[in-house]
């Protein structure tokens, strides 16, 4: 009787599925096919850097890096990269968003959508002029009483909090009840709110003794500096932008009907690695090397020369995006202008038990980790950095959650699918 009922659900499924499936051969396995087929994305301002094999460390005898930097081969799937560092122009858009949402929620704009939510009415023309009805009712967005400064009505950055969650996709899998499915989804959903302004007293706080307060001033909000790298962005600052990136992308595909895309993110040390050598095996520079000059005597990056030698280069602090030319990945100032964040935590033997496909050490400490696990890798050398850091094997570090006017950030986007010839 167990089995007559069972085929008759057999009957019923095949049933199902050839109603819902005009294509589907009766009595044979189809798959269910997607409803969008897939295409290649091209993501503005980004260069695919395909699958590949290389070796990590350094390329010449550093004999005092050798411990912590010992060579070794792994494999790096393709991926996306941004051609330069994140300039303060794109950063802005991120802070003007996060302003815009808190206004239009303090406004009550919303709208509602053809299955009757609410949501937030982007249309809606925020009157930002002083003395206007908007800027009255948003009057909390902006310092008051002593905290005003000379007569400005400015925006008080204390109140640009961006809040997102994310999910703990390696804490889910290490679970010992994974398989049990006793687990709760919420224990791996994390929440996140901090605020997303840079720190633009950086340039003040990073050097003794040295007049740096007009960089403090300008340097974020000057549009002489609009295509500059942006910086006094903390590890997890960048972290938010990259969801913010990501969430950007997928509101605009749900409306035009595009494609969703894999989240982005901060590469990690090794991706960062393999693009800056741009295909280069084994050198020691994103042009080669071994020079830190090209045949004219000019210099091939933005930093220090030598000792109180600063504007040699053409800068005498950062410079904007792309000023020297790119590596063959067609990636821009991956040696000096700024450092830059990495995805990755700092451990000073990682190369001794990293694994070679895709390594990746990542800690998202919360409180109470010890003080080590919230180290992450920066790479790339800065304008205020010597040759030595320039380097494509030399990797240091700072804590994720302080902010300098020598450290930027670019993001990567994880290629879905084996090359990109395959969609060609």
């Amino acid at each position: 009787m167990q089995r007559i009922v069972l085929a008759l659900v057999l009957i019923g499924l095949v049933a199902t599925q050839s109603c819902s499936d005009s294509s589907a051969v009766a009595g044979e396995v189809t798959g269910v096919k997607s409803q969008n087929e897939w295409s290649v994305i091209n993501p503005l301002g980004m260069s695919y850097v395909p699958s590949g094999t290389f070796y990590i460390g350094q390329s010449d005898q550093d004999i005092n890096s050798t411990l912590t930097q010992r060579q070794k081969s792994i494999s790096i799937q393709g991926f996306y990269i941004d051609n330069t560092e994140i300039t303060n122009s794109e950063y802005r858009q991120f802070v003007g968003w996060v302003r815009d949402s808190i206004a239009l929620v303090m406004l009550n704009a919303f709208e509602e959508t053809e299955t009757g939510e609410q949501r937030l009415d982007w249309t809606y023309p925020i009157d930002w002029t002083q003395g206007s009805e908007d800027a009255s009712a948003l009057g909390e967005m902006f310092y008051q009483g002593d905290d005003q400064y000379g007569g400005q009505n400015e925006l008080d950055s204390r109140q640009l909090n961006y809040k997102y969650d994310w999910y703990d996709w390696k804490a889910a899998a290490t679970n010992s009840d994974r398989t049990n499915s006793t687990a709760s989804r919420a224990d791996f959903i994390k929440k996140e709110e901090l605020n997303i302004y840079p720190d633009t007293l950086c340039w003040i706080a990073d050097f003794s003794y040295a007049y740096n307060e007009p960089m403090t001033r300008n340097y974020f909000w000057h549009p002489a500096f609009e295509e500059y790298p942006v910086v006094g962005v903390t590890w997890d600052q960048a972290t938010a932008f990259c969801d913010w990136r990501t969430q950007l992308w997928n509101s605009n595909a749900a409306l035009v009907g595009g494609q969703k895309v894999e989240n982005f993110r901060l590469p990690f040390e090794h991706e960062w690695e393999y693009a800056s050598r741009g295909g280069l095996e084994g050198a020691p520079f994103p042009w080669g090397g071994p020079y830190l000059r090209n045949s004219k005597g000019c210099l091939l990056a933005n930093f220090k020369p030598g000792r109180g030698n600063y504007p040699e280069d053409g800068g005498f602090y950062t410079v904007p995006v792309g000023s020297y030319n790119p590596n063959q990945y067609g990636l821009f100032d991956m040696a000096g202008n700024v450092a830059e964040w990495t995805s990755s935590a700092y451990f000073e033997n990682a190369y001794s038990f990293i694994h070679d496909m895709n390594p990746d050490i990542r800690v998202d400490s919360e409180d109470g980790d010890p003080v080590t696990l919230r180290r992450k890798v920066i790479r790339g050398g800065s304008w205020k950095d010597i040759g030595y850091y320039l380097r494509t094997g030399v990797r240091h570090w700072e804590f994720q959650d302080t902010s300098k006017s020598y450290i930027g950030f670019r993001c990567t986007l994880t290629f879905l699918g084996r090359s990109m010839g395959d969609f060609n």
